[in-house]
């Protein structure tokens, strides 16, 4: 493993599940390696000897550690994922697959997977459109209006 910081993701029990997912949304993307629970430690896991722990996987060449964890922590909104997208068939691939089979739409880009993690699907021109102070509000009114981003929409403003 070659990143100093490497985001850990805790789970119920979905671990493997969640990996499996994620690396068949990304490109260029793979588990890495899967854990498993042992004897040692039931009196403080709980969890059943030889059931997935840890599973380490890359998205686009980041690391990620998918933890079973138990259900004692849950994903919120005070962190997230963002995907910068390049054109419009990206924004819509990632939308719909990060929401689909339970997830929810937010606004102004965000959604939640069915896992609950947060993720903001954003085109990658925003931050660039967003430091323009002639159409900066303009732009901030547009984008909070939508649920899904809209480039066209967005570049009209």
């Amino acid at each position: 493993m070659t990143d100093k910081i490497v985001p850990c993701l805790w789970f119920d029990n979905q671990a493997e599940e969640a990996a499996i997912f994620y690396t068949s949304v990304f490109r260029n993307s793979k588990i890495e390696s899967i854990s498993y629970y042992g004897k040692e430690g039931f009196d403080i896991h709980h969890q059943k000897e030889g059931t997935v722990m840890v599973v380490e996987f890359q998205i686009n060449g980041q690391f990620f550690t998918a933890l079973n964890g138990g259900p004692i922590f849950k994903f919120n909104e005070s962190i997230s994922l963002q995907v910068f997208c390049d054109n419009q068939a990206e924004i819509d691939y990632y939308w719909d697959k990060l929401t689909s089979d339970g997830g929810e739409e937010g606004e102004c880009g965000w959604l939640k997977d069915k896992y609950g993690l947060s993720w903001q699907i954003a085109p990658s021109i925003l931050p660039k459109l967003m430091k323009d102070p002639l159409k900066a509000d303009k732009l901030m009114k547009a984008f909070m209006q939508m649920k899904k981003i809209d480039i066209d929409k967005l570049m009209k403003v």
